[in-house]
């Protein structure tokens, strides 16, 4: 990160001694480099810093409404003949309608859709499964349970201590100690 920023002052520094100060299009495009490595910076590091969430004003919206801003004076400056009060105003106004578009229709639902591939023993309850080594009377054996996230082998009991064939239903009953405590599932007909 020192390098770019050093890198992105050293051209900034250089074009302000050069010509005594920067054109609202050097601004815009400046603004534009330094925006988009902050960004891959935040893409890279969101985990550590994913806290800072507050609402509207979260990094992700915060740094997408300066990228507006800039993209949107920059292509302003380069296809029209406006002034740059007017430009600079429209690339505010601009942005703020893609930053609120970018939030609610896009950064909101994906926060509350977020999928946990998370579960607990006991949450399985209830399930059926399959299984997969044969149980034994008083012994162990071990079923499969069919889960939205993939396949999940766990070690099996028979409830009742009597013995399960290998490819059987089986309804999970209770979980003790880690181990599934089973019956033969016999769908209603």
């Amino acid at each position: 990160m020192k390098l770019s920023e050093s890198a992105i002052v050293y051209i900034i520094r250089r074009s302000v001694i050069k010509k005594g100060v920067l054109k609202i299009e050097q601004i815009f495009l400046y603004g534009l480099i330094i925006i988009g490595l902050i960004t891959i910076l935040y893409v890279l590091f969101a985990d550590a810093i994913d806290g800072m969430d507050a609402g509207i004003f979260n990094p992700t919206v915060f740094l997408s409404f300066v990228l507006f801003v800039c993209a949107t004076g920059f292509i302003l400056l380069k296809l029209t003949e406006w002034s740059n009060t007017v430009i600079i105003i429209t690339a505010f106004i601009v942005s703020s309608i893609l930053s609120f578009l970018l939030y609610y229709f896009i950064l909101l639902p994906l926060s509350s859709a977020e999928v946990s591939t998370a579960y607990t023993d006991e949450s399985l309850q209830g399930s059926v499964g399959k299984v997969i080594v044969p149980i034994p009377k008083d012994g162990f054996g071990e079923i499969v349970i069919e889960t939205v996230n993939g396949l999940l082998s766990k070690r099996a009991a028979e409830y009742d201590n009597e013995e399960v064939d290998y490819g059987k239903q089986v309804l999970i009953i209770e979980v003790a100690g880690g181990t599934f405590l089973v019956k033969e599932y016999e769908p209603l007909k």
